[in-house]
């Protein structure tokens, strides 16, 4: 069996690639995909298949999916060009045949507004569509996404959000990623969506608190509107569309969308997941 794991330079497939390896995965049947393979000379130098593989480039994709087992789509970063990006993949898997077609969505993808979805919505159809066995692993938050508000913390005393008593399902990005290795490697996945997520969510008042724990100082939770989130992120620097990004993104959290998962993520990897206090440790 050789599985595929695309985008594989990035941070979570990165982490995905020592999954499979500390699974005792055979090097040799794992291929790795990134638009700079050079970027992989580690794995490389393990035995792994390293190819070119850009979400642009199809003629790149087919040829990184040929002869391939399982493939993992990790969804892109290019917002707005995502959906073809993933479809070419999606098309190359169902061209090629593969046993199981993995794809890390958003929470909630197919039913909640908010500004991660429509993509990864409009992904699962067109995976849905093609026909390739698949499963969906709709990944929560990452407790890293919260690294540059822990810089914040420490500097300021003070976590502002627009997200009000919302809560957040975070994990480790190294839990969702060994969850999409033992996807890959283990039977009884085919058909199922998945609402990955931490075990304990919290909310911002949590959040305040435990970035106070881990930087040594007071912090201080300051509730805004939409529009004044907005413009302070603009006063310190964020551009708009950066700004606005993320105070619709709280808007989703404080409406519910990151706050339930299904307890998944724990039963898979057969752990706990990686509590919040320890995943902002590890940012320090």
């Amino acid at each position: 069996m050789t599985i595929l794991v695309t985008a594989a330079s990035g941070q979570l497939g990165r982490l995905v690639l020592d999954s499979l390896l500390a699974r005792g995965v055979d090097p040799t049947t794992v291929r790795a995909g990134a638009r700079t393979p050079s970027a992989l000379d580690a794995y490389a130098a393990q035995g792994v298949d390293v190819v070119r593989l850009d979400y642009s480039d199809p003629a790149s994709v087919e040829d990184a999916v040929a002869g391939v087992d399982r493939v993992l789509l990790i969804s892109g970063s290019e917002v707005g060009q995502r959906v073809e990006q993933h479809r070419t993949v999606v098309d190359a898997a169902a061209a090629a045949a593969v046993s199981q077609l993995v794809y890390t969505s958003a929470p909630k993808a197919d039913t909640a507004d908010f500004v991660l979805a429509p993509e990864h919505k409009a992904t699962e159809e067109i995976i849905v569509a093609s026909g390739a066995p698949a499963t969906i692993l709709r990944n929560n938050w990452y407790h890293e996404n919260y690294a540059q508000t822990l810089a914040t913390a420490r500097e300021t005393g003070v976590l502002a959000t627009n997200a009000g008593s919302g809560r957040v399902a975070s994990a480790a990005r190294a839990d969702y990623a060994e969850a999409a290795a033992v996807v890959l490697t283990t039977d009884g996945h085919l058909g199922r969506v998945y609402e990955l997520g931490g075990d304990e969510p919290w909310d911002f008042a949590v959040l305040a608190t435990t970035l106070g724990e881990v930087v040594g100082r007071d912090v201080t939770l300051r509730q805004l509107s939409a529009d004044e989130h907005r413009a302070l992120l603009e006063s310190v620097g964020l551009d708009a569309g950066t700004a606005g990004f993320v105070v619709a993104m709280e808007d989703g959290i404080s409406r519910g969308v990151l706050g339930d998962p299904d307890g998944s993520l724990s039963r898979l990897i057969g752990r706990p997941t990686t509590p919040l206090v320890d995943g902002l440790r590890a940012l320090v």
